[in-house]
């Protein structure tokens, strides 16, 4: 397992959209467990890739990235936080997200969401563990889809 300071971290705007998304997609299972395909539609590379980031590895592999975007009343919403399986607990989740937070606070976020199944209970507790707090949204994801909203400040 490499260390994760031999990763560059690439804001999505500054790379080819379409050609990222069909990269990532084919190796969905290095980063996924559940099927998450449906979550990668081309709006959160195309016109939200501004606030996504790219996670590259010095063999210039895809090691891990980050969806999100800040909205006009100022909430960081994370979109999808991946790390391929053979780089995780690197440190390189909690580097994705502070380079989002970053982002966020300096659009003028101030609080950040995220989504999850209330099964995940790795996401549930990455997200606590950076300070999130959760609450059960029921129905979310659809009739008897139960979702858990998790919400941490941005301020300092």
């Amino acid at each position: 397992m490499s260390a994760p300071d031999d990763v560059t971290l690439v804001g999505l705007a500054a790379l080819s959209a379409p050609v990222v998304r069909a990269r990532l997609l084919a190796a969905h299972d290095r980063f996924w467990a559940v099927d998450t395909r449906p979550l990668h539609h081309p709006v959160w590379f195309d016109q939200f890739g501004g606030f996504g980031a790219l996670a590259r590895g010095a063999d210039g592999e895809d090691v891990g990235y980050l969806l999100g975007v800040v909205t006009v009343d100022r909430l960081a919403y994370l979109h999808l936080l991946a790390v391929r399986y053979d780089r995780r607990r690197t440190g390189l989740g909690r580097r994705l997200v502070a380079w989002f937070d970053d982002l966020a606070r300096n659009t003028g976020a101030r609080v950040v969401q995220t989504v999850t199944r209330p099964e995940d209970t790795a996401a549930v507790a990455f997200h606590t563990a950076l300070g999130a707090s959760a609450h059960r949204a029921q129905d979310r994801a659809g009739p008897g889809e139960d979702r858990l909203v998790l919400t941490r400040s941005l301020t300092r």
